[in-house]
């Protein structure tokens, strides 16, 4: 309901309180999607290869100063789909992403790739978890190649797992879950738009006062020019 009333406040211009929202959404029938836990690709956690340089703080004063990631899967009639995404923590922006039908080290390295093509950060922190991908030789080797400093927290802490739990809880039951899935190919483009056609350009975050990532990443660049 606030991100209902957000986008008519903000987005549309109209004068409404959040009660009368409410209210119309009931008569209509309407309520809002509820996070569960989501599904985590990959199996167990191994011994940490980088220093936890984050300690839960998990803020960032400007863009690509601090990344997240992680994967995510689910399943169709053709098998499992796995998503790899990287988001900046300052805008909530997912700025890079792979889908593949493996769990290959690949998925990840393909996501920070395009992230590394999209962004050309200098020196970002990039955090993960324990997983056999992120603890890779090759994993560890393209960060250190294109000097982004590698970082771990503690194994099933749910406190380093926030900010990607929101990310892929908002994917799970906005997308993956309203319908079945038939093929791979189907999911793919599915979440592909749902990433980039959607949640970058016109998701409204509460964190960042309910303004999108792009347009949070937009005010930040014009308020030096405007100051």
């Amino acid at each position: 309901m606030r991100r209902v009333h957000a986008e008519l406040v903000l987005g549309r211009r109209l004068r409404i309180g959040r009660g009368r929202v409410g209210r119309l959404m009931r008569l209509a029938g309407l309520q809002g999607v509820h996070h569960r836990k989501w599904r985590r690709g990959g199996a167990g956690r191994l011994p940490a290869v980088f220093e936890d340089h984050v300690k839960r703080v998990f803020a960032a004063d400007a863009p690509d100063k601090l990344w997240v990631m992680d994967i995510t899967q689910h399943r169709t009639d053709e098998g499992w789909v796995y998503c790899a995404a990287v988001i900046d923590v300052f805008s909530r922006r997912c700025v890079g992403w792979s889908i593949a039908d493996h769990l290959r080290t690949e998925l990840v390295v393909d996501a920070i790739d395009m992230a590394r093509w999209r962004r050309k950060p200098v020196g970002t922190i990039v955090h993960a978890d324990r997983g056999a991908q992120f603890t890779s030789w090759l994993f560890g080797s393209r960060l250190r190649e294109a000097g982004l400093m590698g970082s771990m927290g503690r194994v099933a802490s749910a406190y380093d797992d926030a900010l990607m739990e929101s990310f892929f809880g908002s994917m799970q039951i906005e997308l993956l879950d309203r319908r079945g899935w038939a093929t791979r190919a189907e999911l793919a483009n599915a979440m592909l738009e749902w990433i980039e056609a959607f949640c970058n350009p016109r998701r409204r975050h509460s964190a960042l006062g309910y303004v999108t990532p792009i347009e949070y990443e937009t005010l930040h660049t014009a308020a030096p020019a405007a100051a």
